[in-house]
């Protein structure tokens, strides 16, 4: 039986072609960086390096230590008096990315549907950005903070995907049952087989397909936003 539904955000709540948003996020952030001493493509390789801490954090400490521990290591101490200047850009410029995203209404629609069903909704977004910029993802959805129980960032978090930990972590937090829960999203290994590994039901919206294993999708529950209310309304 589901009694939650977790939603993927990029390339689920908000469509999109990560490949265009990555590189006209990181457009905007080198460009912001660069008075500051660092250049373009050296700041870019070493996010992604931050990136990847993130991803293989063992849940001793949170994403974001995992990420600035990295980064001072790589650009010294100075880093500390800078963070100021990327908590600048969020605030300031990463707005000029939602060019590179679509606002879809079924979303909004169908979160607010399952809420009214009076299930517990959550945005598990993987937590690799730090809440002011998943804040704004949401809302270029035509959503709010509000409408989730709980949304998941760099700050709060100590895991990341495609680690099953990630969605272990997120029941134990909120006291459910895996198999009660069902994961929503568009990234084959990311939300389908590692929500799945940590016993939880998944559907897939292939609008923004990520599939970068070639899998099979037959296994998947699957479609658009309507489906996933036709989905949940026999399951729950």
């Amino acid at each position: 039986m589901i009694r939650a539904v977790f939603f993927d955000l990029d390339g689920t709540l908000l469509p999109m072609d990560e490949g265009l948003f990555m590189k006209t996020y990181f457009g905007y952030l080198t460009q912001w960086m660069q008075p500051h001493g660092y250049d373009p493509s050296t700041l870019t390789a070493e996010i992604w390096n931050g990136t990847k801490c993130m991803v293989r954090n063992d849940g001793t400490r949170t994403n974001e230590q995992a990420f600035w521990d990295y980064f001072r290591g790589v650009f010294g101490d100075a880093v500390a008096e800078h963070e100021r200047y990327f908590d600048e850009f969020y605030h300031v410029d990463f707005a000029r990315a939602k060019d590179a995203c679509v606002c879809d209404p079924d979303a909004a629609r169908a979160v607010r549907a399952l809420k009214e069903k009076g299930l517990r909704l959550v945005l598990a977004t993987n937590p690799l950005f730090p809440s002011i910029a998943t804040k704004q993802r949401i809302e270029w959805a035509g959503l709010s903070r509000e409408d989730f129980l709980l949304v998941t960032t760099y700050e709060n978090f100590n895991y990341a995907k495609p680690n099953p930990m990630y969605y272990t972590e997120l029941c134990r937090r909120l006291s459910l049952d895996p198999a009660d829960c069902l994961m929503v999203g568009n990234n084959v290994s990311e939300d389908m087989e590692a929500a799945r590994a940590a016993g939880m039901q998944v559907f897939l919206m292939p609008r923004c397909l990520i599939n970068k294993e070639g899998l099979d999708l037959s296994a998947y529950p699957q479609g658009g936003f309507d489906d996933l209310l036709r989905f949940v309304e026999q399951n729950a």
